[in-house]
């Protein structure tokens, strides 16, 4: 890890938990700032520029997943839900608002700081310098690894930290066929059976985003970019 501490804002209502969380974070050397509400947490991101967001859904003001899609408009923040709701569709849903990763109470502490370092990975991923150049072209995709940035036929690509993880992985083997298990231990730093669902989803949002002709599935095996 950098010089530079990591900021966590702790979105979270529960006074036990949250005091939990912050307690958890100053010992183990991550700045943090807390909010209560959806409303304070969207002013917080905008005012204060965290490098992570930890989100609770359940919000006394509004719904959690209000605030992911809010937040979306125009941050790319990495948002880790943190919530009681376990059921696989509240989880999908959560993703599909733009969360990058979802983790269910009861939780440990081991677990939680597990989750925010993965995170802390795919940032640094993210700005790591690449050879001067190092563009990547396929049809009317572009990839530009230095800059960090991705475009459609000549326009800006909006992409969550995982989307443009996953679509790097893709285009630094394209033609290959990457297993299920490979692409989650290359982005999510693990290959739980669990993180399948979102894999799917991550990638069907994906998909919507750069056009289905450039990502095949191999059903049961793992997904493929294929040359335009």
């Amino acid at each position: 890890m950098s010089d530079k501490r990591t900021s966590v804002l702790v979105v979270e209502d529960d006074d036990a938990v949250r005091n939990l969380i912050v307690t958890a974070l100053g010992s183990h050397g991550y700045q943090w700032i807390s909010a209560t509400t959806g409303e304070e947490a969207v002013a917080a991101i905008a005012e204060s520029t965290p490098d992570i967001v930890l989100l609770d859904l359940g919000l006394p003001d509004i719904d959690g997943q209000k605030v992911i899609a809010k937040v979306r408009l125009w941050s790319q923040v990495p948002i880790i839900v943190v919530s009681a709701r376990s059921d696989d569709l509240d989880k999908i849903s959560a993703l599909d608002a733009g969360a990058d990763d979802f983790l269910s109470k009861p939780f440990s502490v081991g677990e939680l700081l597990a989750r925010i370092r993965t995170t802390e990975r795919h940032l640094s991923y993210m700005v790591r310098e690449e050879p001067h150049g190092s563009v990547f072209e396929n049809g009317d995709l572009q990839i530009d690894f230095v800059a960090g940035t991705v475009c459609l036929a000549g326009k800006d690509l909006h992409l969550t930290p995982r989307e443009y993880r996953l679509l790097c992985l893709l285009a630094r083997n394209v033609g290959r066929v990457l297993t299920h298990q490979f692409i989650l231990r290359e982005a999510w730093g693990g290959s739980q059976e669990g993180d399948l669902a979102s894999l799917r989803v991550f990638m069907g949002n994906l998909r919507k985003k750069i056009g289905t002709q450039y990502i095949q599935t191999h059903v049961g095996v793992g997904y493929r970019m294929v040359r335009v």
